[in-house]
């Protein structure tokens, strides 16, 4: 696991989502689990989990994850990343909806971070 502390969350990375239950040392997260992460078919086509963006267990932050197997081209790559900053971005902006263009253009600047953090790492 690639573990990133950006200003507002923790950037997880990893090309096996099962290593997130390990890394936060837990069986349950969000409602998923690692037995059925294990036995589902993880490859670049399918995973159990591509993305995840939640608060860190039994803490106020969050983090993001990154299933790096699901980074195969730049377009599906940056929709992944665009899409759990997104999530992140309604948090970091209380989900107050009023604050629309602040929200996506937060998750927006940050996606072109993380996608340049990601290709250095593929």
């Amino acid at each position: 696991m690639i573990t990133i502390n950006r200003d507002k969350y923790i950037l997880l990375l990893s090309y096996n989502p099962c290593e997130i239950f390990d890394y936060f040392n837990v069986n349950e997260l969000h409602g998923l689990n690692k037995v059925d992460c294990e036995n589902h078919t993880n490859n670049t086509e399918q995973a159990y989990i591509a993305g995840l963006c939640n608060l860190v267990p039994n803490k106020d932050e969050m983090f993001v994850f990154i299933n790096l197997s699901r980074c195969t081209d730049p377009l599906h790559t940056s929709g992944l990343i665009f899409h759990e900053l997104m999530h992140l971005s309604f948090w970091v902006h209380n989900y107050n909806i009023e604050l629309e263009e602040e929200i996506i253009t937060y998750a927006e600047t940050e996606s072109y971070e993380v996608v340049r953090l990601v290709y250095d790492l593929i």
